[in-house]
């Protein structure tokens, strides 16, 4: 069974099988299942920290984050979770509608295997178990994913081997949701929902960028897209990476693909790469809930997403609208 952080993108062409060994990923997670691999020494935490590090092409030491984004989705209800660690200390975050929530843990407790353990909380690409009870936040339960969605290849594409501030990566671009949560009394049954997860480590969040994602369509297609201000050395550019995942295909806009960004405001993002265009409008204000961001590998940062946002989604080729759609759950920051 494949770690959720090591070796996640696929060799050459080929799609990532989460498992490694070409069996389905279709089994439900269960906590039971993870300690009993720890207890019968089937995964070493150390071993994959530093798998994932390599991976990411940061060493597991000094001031350097990285974090892993989950978010649930089904009719009106939004929830998303954020573990990771940095160099003052781990951490779970929440964000809903409504509220966010930040949960600090010790660094100690954070451990990365087949399964991110942070005390009694856990995390793989096969769903998680939350059990947090703090002040303010009582959050219990437990989902299961199936039908996880990787990309071909590494999103960074050719960036992944150069010294960047941080990196990007995608687990799943959409997979199925069954299980339920229980957040403050309030029970949220994501059952038949869609699923997300990407992740990002490094030294600090770019200082100006936009990151937009969607999966809550009629025709289950998913789109991820992120325009970022980057340092590189003396020098800095804007860089763009997309995904589009479209009736089986993926469609991907990159800056190492000759993708230019057209347009970028607070309400609007234009990209264009060769045919190909994809258009993304903010219908609305959408004013977002704070969460803590990396600087200099500590979450001093601040930011605000709104994880349930009205957006009009629009891509092309030529003149040939491939897919044209509104939703009002895209998750949205946008960093000036």
């Amino acid at each position: 069974m494949k770690s959720l952080w090591a070796d996640i993108q696929p060799k050459g062409n080929a799609r990532a099988s989460l498992s490694g060994d070409g069996e389905t990923d279709t089994y439900p997670f269960s906590t039971a299942g993870a300690l009993g691999m720890a207890h019968q020494g089937q995964f070493n935490p150390l071993k994959f920290l530093k798998g994932a590090a390599q991976g990411l092409n940061i060493l597991p030491m000094g001031n350097y984050f990285e974090g892993f984004y989950f978010k649930h989705q089904i009719r009106q209800d939004t929830l998303s979770i954020i573990v990771g660690r940095a160099a003052d200390g781990a951490f779970i975050q929440i964000v809903t509608d409504t509220h966010s929530y930040h949960v600090p843990y010790p660094l100690k407790a954070y451990l990365k295997g087949e399964i991110l353990t942070l005390e009694d909380n856990y995390f793989s690409r096969h769903g998680i178990r939350l059990s947090i009870q703090t002040e303010g936040l009582n959050l219990t339960g437990e989902i299961s994913y199936s039908g996880i969605t990787p990309i071909q290849g590494d999103i960074m594409g050719p960036f992944r081997f150069l010294p960047m501030q941080c990196r990007h990566t995608i687990v799943s671009m959409n997979h199925t949701l069954s299980g339920k949560l229980v957040l403050n009394g309030r029970e949220l049954d994501f059952t038949g929902g869609r699923g997300y997860i990407e992740g990002d480590a490094g030294r600090s969040f770019p200082k100006s960028y936009t990151w937009v994602q969607c999966n809550a369509f009629s025709g289950g297609c998913s789109i991820m897209a992120s325009v970022a201000h980057i340092p590189f050395g003396l020098w800095w550019f804007w860089g763009c990476i997309c995904v589009v995942s479209l009736a089986g295909k993926e469609y991907r806009l990159a800056t190492y693909r000759g993708a230019t960004i057209r347009h970028r405001d607070e309400r609007r993002l234009l990209l264009e790469q060769g045919d190909f265009s994809l258009s993304v409008q903010l219908l609305e204000p959408c004013p977002g809930n704070l969460l803590r961001a990396p600087s200099k590998g500590r979450m001093t940062g601040h930011i605000r997403e709104a994880p349930s946002c009205r957006v009009l989604f629009e891509f092309r080729r030529k003149n040939d609208i491939l897919f044209k759609e509104e939703s009002h759950f895209a998750s949205y920051e946008h960093v000036v």
